[in-house]
């Protein structure tokens, strides 16, 4: 019964997101890495320095995981993590900085993941470790 409620709020969501991609997506990753165990505590999180932005920060045992999420339509042009560049790379570290701070969590207990978001047909995938802390 729960997974048809949930069947139906999904295609409420396509329909009222059909061209905001990234929050779908998001939606998606937010809701795949609590099936899998993750425990959510921050969306679109900025420091005030504006300096990056993590799209979802999350809780992984003992572990906090600093996840982007990249949205495609589809698979022409590559995967959707191939859009992590180095540059987004190093945004997305300033900014766990500092959240690590405010949060008091040791550096070394932090990781990097991306999730993949295709939407059609909808796929999937969890890049955990997807790129390396930098002190």
């Amino acid at each position: 019964m729960i997974g048809l409620i949930y069947r139906a709020a999904d295609a409420l969501r396509r329909r009222a997101l059909a061209n905001n991609h990234g929050r779908l997506g998001e939606d998606l990753a937010h809701r795949y890495l609590r099936r899998h165990g993750c425990t959510i505590v921050a969306r679109n999180y900025r420091p005030r320095s504006g300096a990056g932005e993590i799209d979802i920060v999350a809780w992984q045992g003992e572990t906090l995981v600093f996840v982007e999420v990249k949205t495609r339509v589809s698979a022409e042009f590559g995967t959707p993590d191939r859009a992590v560049d180095a540059e987004k790379q190093e945004r997305v570290r300033r900014a766990a900085r500092d959240y690590a701070r405010r949060a008091g969590v040791e550096w070394d207990s932090t990781r990097f993941d991306i999730v993949s978001v295709l939407l059609a047909p909808v796929r999937i995938e969890w890049n955990r470790n997807a790129f390396r802390l930098t002190v």
